[in-house]
């Protein structure tokens, strides 16, 4: 787990440069649970590059002198509260701690919180270094990037795995393009036959009103007015009492809007540094 924003300014240093000291950007794994991270530099970039390894996470705590009490507030997202209370209990059983009078649970909507009661004389600080030694309130976390790419398993480093995030995303940044490009092409190829239509609007109504067989009416205005099927039917469906000049200038007049807007999404299309910078933006 690491931090969002983090992970996409990583991402895009990336992205700029292939050679990006990933360490720089990605201090760390960030836990929603919390706890302090015992950050060990060439641990850390052995798990960034390989992809496995571990690290150690530690509680977080507070000592309140006026009531002789720590107070735990963070504990390692591979733990709980539940297990922690567990294993004092047996270690206090065991004889193997003394110096803790009473611990509860006192977790509330305020957040994460185990009490210990201290005895009296204890010095809090000596104490948890006990308890970070015996109990999951400090843990090692293992990692092992194990990530399906086309089907196969791969143990793969934070580089790689963004490497690969990264072809992803442009295929599907690509897919949408084409899809735009496709629907706005579709959308200027009606609207060219509607073009056609404006030369002659009453040649329209005529070959419309004069055919006797519907079925004839889509081939009668594409050898009146040299157009496709497709076209054909756009002005077949069209209400009598919207084909006339306004009509039509209106729905024509975006054409060189969406010609303008296809060459756009097209040279994006094209350009592998417009792609990557439509990755960024998003």
């Amino acid at each position: 787990s690491f931090n969002l924003k983090e992970v996409c300014d990583t991402t895009i240093a990336l992205m700029k440069n292939p050679h990006h000291d990933i360490l720089e950007t990605l201090p760390g794994p960030d836990f929603s649970t919390g706890a302090q991270l015992l950050f060990d530099e060439v641990t850390t970039r052995e798990i960034y590059s390989t992809g496995r390894g571990s690290f150690k996470l530690r509680s977080k705590w507070r000592y309140k002198k006026e009531g002789n009490l720590i107070e735990i507030y963070e504990i390692p997202y591979s733990t709980t509260t539940e297990v922690i209370m567990d294993k004092v209990a047996d270690l206090i059983k065991a004889g193997k701690i003394k110096e803790i009078a009473d611990m509860r649970d006192e977790t509330d909507l305020g957040g994460l919180k185990l009490t210990i009661d201290l005895r009296r004389g204890v010095d809090p600080e000596k104490l948890m270094q006990k308890l970070f030694r015996l109990t999951p309130m400090q843990d090692s976390f293992p990692c092992n990037f194990n990530i399906l790419i086309a089907d196969m398993p791969r143990v793969m480093g934070v580089g790689e795995i963004l490497q690969e995030w990264t072809a992803w995303r442009t295929q599907c940044v690509k897919n949408r393009l084409f899809f735009q490009i496709g629907k706005k092409k579709d959308r200027l190829h009606l609207l060219k036959g509607l073009e056609r239509i404006l030369l002659d609007i009453d040649k329209a109504i005529r070959i419309i009103r004069e055919t006797e067989l519907e079925a004839e009416v889509i081939p009668n205005l594409m050898i009146g007015f040299g157009i496709d099927e497709v076209q054909a039917n756009y002005v077949a469906e069209i209400k009598l009492r919207n084909i006339n000049k306004e009509y039509i200038l209106r729905q024509t007049k975006s054409i060189s809007e969406l010609e303008k807007e296809i060459a756009e999404l097209q040279e994006t299309l094209n350009s592998a540094r417009k792609l990557k910078n439509v990755i960024i933006k998003e």
